[in-house]
């Protein structure tokens, strides 16, 4: 569950598998295009770009982004994005002329300019319900494209509930979760449905590992998410009065109870993110998940012990979570924008191994890589902004998912950059 929250945003294609054609939201013609937005002044907007997070994803563009891209950095205290570009060209010689441009949460009209400026614009300021609200109402009103690394379900489902009528009118693409959430889970479960029978129900769990620390935004957004039960009900239920569904197919990501899972080896949790929910609205979207499709979501351990320590502890933070000052104290601990040094990250990996079924055939597949929650996780919104920016995509809007709105290419992009999609077994 990933939330960053930027100090400076802040007021304070697959090896073997076909692809699955996008059927839901059609943009209307012309529109979302890259040639009905080249008058912009920018391709590309990083926004929150001198938090933790933020300076990672900037680091990554400079190192990444073709030349010829047009991009800026973005944040309110125009020192802090001197600095940054300081050391951005001190990296790449090249960025030392990039843009800057002023930007606040606090302030509508500078985020309605800044939407207006820009092609695609990324974000990583987060807690995204407390500072993001007022950014997908901009860009779903200028036709902008939009990514966040928001795990966040009631930010989401409040933002399709506001928004997505409006980006479907201006061509907008609003694709939140773009990082460790939801990325390895959302397209992994995509890669694997690729590599199984069409037209057949389909199962695919999936099982997370991972070593890496919890970012201080993510602890932030989780925090807010045990406190606020009652909204996140409500927000999901004007959601499913207003989201349609396909008439002839079903997706589902029902709860799970916890179990020994002999096809991984481990003991699995069910995991309490947002991920299996945008593996749902991804089968929903797309024909190629099959008539009848079920996603389920775990973390893996090895032992019973540890699997009933980390049941014990989610508990506990669920319940602190409801109590301001505890809630208060646990939030000091591990602040939004926070992060560890490059010798721990380094040290960092995750692994997400999926087990689909269907049609008589069974495959294992693997999604993997480095530092989930701080290297890897700038990497996938670095590039999911590259995609919307670049590829050829389809003709979709909307509040989308990755594999929705970018599929094959985003997929073909992660690989280049390093992450592994791989077909372990078939069975």
């Amino acid at each position: 569950m990933t939330g960053q929250h930027s100090e400076n945003g802040g007021s304070k294609a697959a090896d073997g598998a076909e692809g699955p054609p996008s059927g839901a939201k059609e943009a209307p013609s012309g529109a979302g295009e890259a040639g009905a937005k080249d008058d912009r002044a920018y391709d590309i907007v990083l926004f929150g770009a001198t938090g933790f997070v933020g300076v990672l994803t900037a680091e990554y563009l400079a190192r990444h982004a073709p030349e010829g891209l047009r991009w800026a950095i973005a944040g309110r205290d125009t020192g802090k994005l001197e600095r940054l570009r300081e050391r951005l060209a001190s990296i790449v010689p090249a960025r030392a002329g990039l843009p800057l441009v002023r930007a606040d949460v606090a302030d509508p009209a500078s985020l309605r300019e800044l939407a207006a400026r820009a092609r695609v614009v990324a974000t990583t300021v987060g807690p995204y319900l407390t500072y993001g609200q007022e950014l997908v109402a901009a860009c779903a009103d200028a036709g902008t494209d939009y990514v966040d690394l928001t795990g966040e379900p009631e930010f989401v489902d409040l933002m399709y509930a506001r928004h997505d009528a409006r980006a479907r009118e201006t061509g907008a693409r609003l694709v939140h979760s773009c990082g460790f959430d939801s990325v390895p889970h959302d397209l992994g479960a995509y890669f694997t449905v690729g590599q199984l029978p069409e037209g057949v129900p389909l199962r695919v769990d999936g099982f997370v590992r991972t070593n890496g620390r919890f970012s201080g935004g993510t602890f932030a957004s989780a925090l807010n998410q045990f406190a606020r039960g009652p909204q996140m009900m409500a927000a999901a239920k004007d959601r499913r009065r207003l989201e349609p569904r396909p008439a002839d197919r079903k997706a589902y990501a029902p709860p799970s109870a916890p179990r020994y899972a002999g096809e991984v080896g481990a003991w699995a949790l069910p995991l309490p993110t947002i991920d299996p929910r945008v593996v749902q609205r991804s089968a929903r979207a797309l024909e190629r998940y099959g008539p009848d499709f079920r996603y389920r979501h775990y973390a893996a351990v090895r032992t019973l012990p540890m699997a009933l320590g980390g049941t014990v502890a989610v508990g506990g933070l669920a319940v602190a979570a409801q109590l301001p000052p505890v809630r208060r104290w646990l939030s000091d601990r591990l602040k939004p924008g926070d992060g560890p040094r490059q010798e721990a990250r380094d040290k960092a990996w995750f692994s997400v191994r999926f087990v689909g079924e269907g049609g008589g055939k069974r495959v294992f597949t693997e999604v993997a890589g480095g530092d989930p929650g701080y290297d890897e996780t700038a990497k996938m919104l670095g590039e999911s902004a590259l995609c919307l920016a670049l590829d050829t995509l389809p003709p979709v809007a909307g509040q989308l998912t990755t594999a929705v709105a970018m599929g094959d290419a985003l997929l073909a992009r992660l690989r280049a950059a390093g992450l592994t999609f791989r077909v372990a077994s078939v069975r």
